[in-house]
């Protein structure tokens, strides 16, 4: 039964109809986040071990660290903290049961996405 009319059939989901929703991003982006943190990690790791390794080593690594890129990758790296960090409190909250039906759900999608946004902007300022 499979193979018949299989010709006529449209893909599911199809990706001219597909709209994704906000639970599928936010769960994308923490998956995303989480692997960018491996780089961030990566990044100061490197600039601990040139610390160790004496001054021309460390002042390569604080160069890039502290240019406009490495401005730019440490404050995205900040963002990414922030944001995997209020999702993996959103997941807890879903572990106990609470907030899954779908108007909650969104809504715990876009607080932590603004959420992220406003901690990381504090942070920057603050600090």
């Amino acid at each position: 039964m499979a193979h018949f009319n299989r010709g006529n059939r449209p893909l599911s989901p199809h990706l001219q109809v597909y709209r994704p929703q906000i639970t599928s991003v936010t769960s994308i982006l923490t998956r995303v986040t989480g692997n960018a943190l491996i780089v961030a990690v990566i990044l100061i790791v490197w600039w601990f071990l040139a610390a160790a390794n004496g001054p021309e080593a460390f002042a390569r690594a604080d160069w890039v660290l502290t240019s406009w890129f490495g401005d730019l990758v440490l404050t995205l790296s900040l963002w990414a903290l922030w944001y995997h960090t209020l999702a993996g409190l959103r997941h807890l909250l879903w572990d106990t049961g609470r907030g899954l039906e779908l108007k909650t759900a969104e809504a715990l999608g876009w607080a932590v996405i603004g959420g992220s946004a406003v901690l990381t902007l504090l942070t920057v300022l603050v600090v």
